[in-house]
């Protein structure tokens, strides 16, 4: 079909497809071709396209009542909230609309922190590479360059740090009194996939008890059991104070939520904070369809063995290539590390019917539907790998 021309503000370099219709990892475009779906949306199709309970359960709700706004009681809402404190071990839930609210949110509940503890200019660490949103705040969070261009100046308060270095840490907290939180994803994401440390996410969870300070994991992307785990920080066998969520939770209904537990959960009371479409019946309702069928399929299970099972493949069939890094990642949530630019290759992949994304510029990033069978895993790298060592074989430009 041909392409009209569009009105849409270009924030996107986006690819000329569009999409008609789903059903599990696939996608059809309106000239009736089919893709494998290994970006699900960028982590956020948790359960595929068209996944019969979601669309029962979305279309129920629809019929019923799709939002009256946070000046009422919401009784999904109060379902959710219970649902999420039980499986993260936190105490309160704040429901917004986005990552970027979220984040933005848990730096609010930061800034308030220092605050009320007679702080004037209250500071919170971030990190390299990280990625937090595109909100002038979130913006300055994160840790990208690239993201700042353009929007200077940036928002203050925020003292940047490599990831996985504590010592960096214990510096800062001899010198800088009017740190109040630690910022950090437990796996980077738009930051190509780098995940922190187990012992590093240990001894930043016991600093941030001796000083004081809160520690907030954004969990944005590698949340809602993309890595094996209902949360990837999980893996080190810790609690954060502030949790932000997004992407996953909902299956691709609009949702954010800000989990927090302790002094962290009593920092916002009303009139400190808001939202006008977070946490109305229908995102609320998406995201328990979501969290049952993730729990009654164990596709925390899924997440865990067809990831390892992707690892392994495309560590053994590419590792004999010299441009070949390493695959990096928990669960469906990997990174193919290459050593050059190789944004080329999602074009490559869409041309033979696979979805991927390339971040950092050399990473391939894969984040399939939690649903992704073995055999469909297998699909994806059978159509990956020689796309990928085609391109490693080839002159570099």
């Amino acid at each position: 079909m041909s392409t009209p021309v569009s009105h849409v503000m270009q924030t996107y370099n986006n690819a000329p497809v569009y999409f008609t219709h789903g059903e599990g990892v696939w996608l059809w475009d309106e000239d009736g071709r089919k893709y494998l779906d290994g970006l699900a949306g960028i982590a956020v199709n948790t359960l595929g396209h068209n996944h019969k309970r979601l669309v029962a359960a979305v279309q129920d709700q629809a019929a019923k009542l799709i939002h009256t706004s946070n000046l009422f009681k919401i009784r999904h809402q109060e379902t959710l909230a219970t649902r999420l404190a039980a499986l993260s071990g936190m105490d309160k839930v704040f429901f917004c609309n986005s990552g970027l609210e979220a984040n933005e949110a848990a730096i609010k509940i930061a800034r308030k922190y220092g605050h009320d503890r007679g702080l004037a200019l209250p500071e919170i660490i971030v990190y390299e590479d990280a990625f937090h949103g595109r909100s002038l705040a979130t913006l300055s969070a994160t840790g990208n360059p690239k993201v700042h261009k353009g929007f200077e100046p940036l928002v203050e308060g925020f003292v940047r740090v490599p990831l996985n270095d504590l010592a960096a840490l214990e510096k800062i907290a001899a010198e800088r009194p009017s740190v109040v939180a630690i910022f950090l994803e437990a796996i980077q994401g738009e930051g190509g996939i780098k995940p922190a440390r187990v012992e590093y996410l240990q001894a930043v969870r016991a600093l941030c008890d001796r000083m004081g300070w809160l520690l907030m994991i954004d969990e944005v992307q590698c949340g809602m059991g993309r890595t094996g785990k209902w949360f990837a920080h999980q893996w080190a066998g810790i609690l954060p104070d502030v949790m932000p969520l997004a992407k996953g939770l909902a299956s691709g209904v609009p949702i954010g939520a800000v989990v927090a537990r302790g002094a962290a959960a009593s920092v916002f009371g009303p009139g400190n904070h808001g939202t006008t479409f977070g946490g109305n019946p229908l995102a609320c309702r998406a995201a328990l369809e979501t969290l049952a069928v993730i729990e009654d399929d164990d596709l925390l299970g899924n997440a865990a063995r067809v990831g390892a099972h992707l690892q392994e493949r495309f560590t053994r069939e590419l590792s004999d290539l010299p441009g070949f890094l390493e695959v990096r990642g928990h669960g469906l949530m990997l990174g193919i590390q290459l050593a050059r630019p190789c944004a080329e290759l999602v074009q490559s992949a869409l041309a033979a019917g696979l979805l991927i994304n390339v971040t950092q510029d050399s990473v391939v990033r894969l984040l399939p539907p939690l649903i992704i069978t073995l055999a469909e895993a297998d699909l994806l790298a059978d159509g990956l790998v020689p796309i990928i060592r085609a391109f490693l074989n080839s002159p570099a430009a």
